[in-house]
């Protein structure tokens, strides 16, 4: 399970310098930061809404949130309207901003699910969130579906720990055919390996995408033969090991993701600005 690799501390490196981290510093705003363990980041963008995941310190228990921008600070974070009776997490929107995919075990025909499949609510008419629906098999499994990341040409990204992996969690992406019928494919060795690969994140322009693992965050690039094999990102990025459920700003030039701080807040929210000092996140400041 996920869980499993925030346990994992990298063991030190022999390097020339200790890593520029300049580009790395911490997001805690006032309201959303809390002692327990904030991650996932989704920024809707109709609203601006925040939403978000919280667990205990032992990221456990997890539960999807969400805060508005008021004229006195991000507001206290509420469940959503479309909140389940299971642990939720890994909050997307699509670029139109009409649906949300999520992870969930809530109950299904009165029956309360073990594994955490995909799930997808869409706005109604009225701008309401409207009725969740499971996504269907093959792209849900017996096993455990992670982080579902829709792509322009219509591939869904996920992690799932299903039979016919390379390892124990990896990456899988769906689509359908011209008859509508789900197709499911792996994405192969030069992505996961025997360990697990979790998250799987497209760059705004899809050029990249970085991958979520057992000691913290990959990147490949997109070729004309498809994704190159992936290389662990910076180490000012890992810091140890725990990062994760990262997004990209709309430009691309900046990435928010989640760091177990051990002897600090447990989950605390970080930010990579690649290129510069981008104003993203926006702050909420109060008036």
């Amino acid at each position: 399970m996920r869980t499993a690799a925030l346990a994992v501390i990298l063991p030190a490196l022999a390097v020339a310098a200790a890593p520029d981290t300049s580009d790395v510093v911490s997001w805690t705003p006032v309201g959303i930061s809390s002692p327990q363990f904030e991650s996932h980041p989704a920024f809707d963008p109709l609203s601006s809404d925040f939403y978000f995941v919280r667990s205990s310190p032992k990221f456990e228990g997890w539960r999807i949130l969400v805060s508005t921008c008021t004229p006195h600070g991000w507001s206290q974070p509420q469940s959503p309207s479309f909140a389940g009776d299971g642990v939720e997490a890994d909050p997307w929107f699509t670029r139109d901003g009409q649906s949300l995919y999520f992870i969930s075990t809530r109950s299904t025909d009165g029956i309360k699910r073990k594994d955490l499949d995909l799930w997808r609510v869409d706005r109604a008419t009225d701008g309401q969130w409207g009725t969740p629906s499971r996504l269907p098999e093959p792209i849900n499994s017996k096993g455990n579906e992670w982080f579902p990341r829709l792509a322009r040409d219509g591939w869904l990204y996920f992690g799932s720990d299903r039979a016919g992996g390379v390892g124990k969690t990896d990456i899988w992406r769906a689509r359908t055919d011209e008859r509508g019928r789900w197709k499911v494919e792996n994405l192969g060795p030069s992505i996961n390996s025997v360990g697990n690969e979790y998250e799987p994140l497209l760059s705004p322009d899809e050029s990249k995408m970085i991958v979520a693992g057992d000691d913290g965050l990959y990147e490949s690039r997109r070729t004309a033969a498809g994704w190159s094999p992936r290389v662990r990102m910076p180490a000012s990025i890992n810091a140890n090991g725990t990062e994760i459920g990262a997004l990209f700003s709309p430009s691309g030039k900046s990435l928010l993701f989640a760091r177990d701080m051990k002897n600090a807040l447990s989950g605390e929210f970080m930010v990579w600005h690649i290129e510069g000092q981008e104003d993203w996140p926006a702050n909420c400041t109060k008036k």
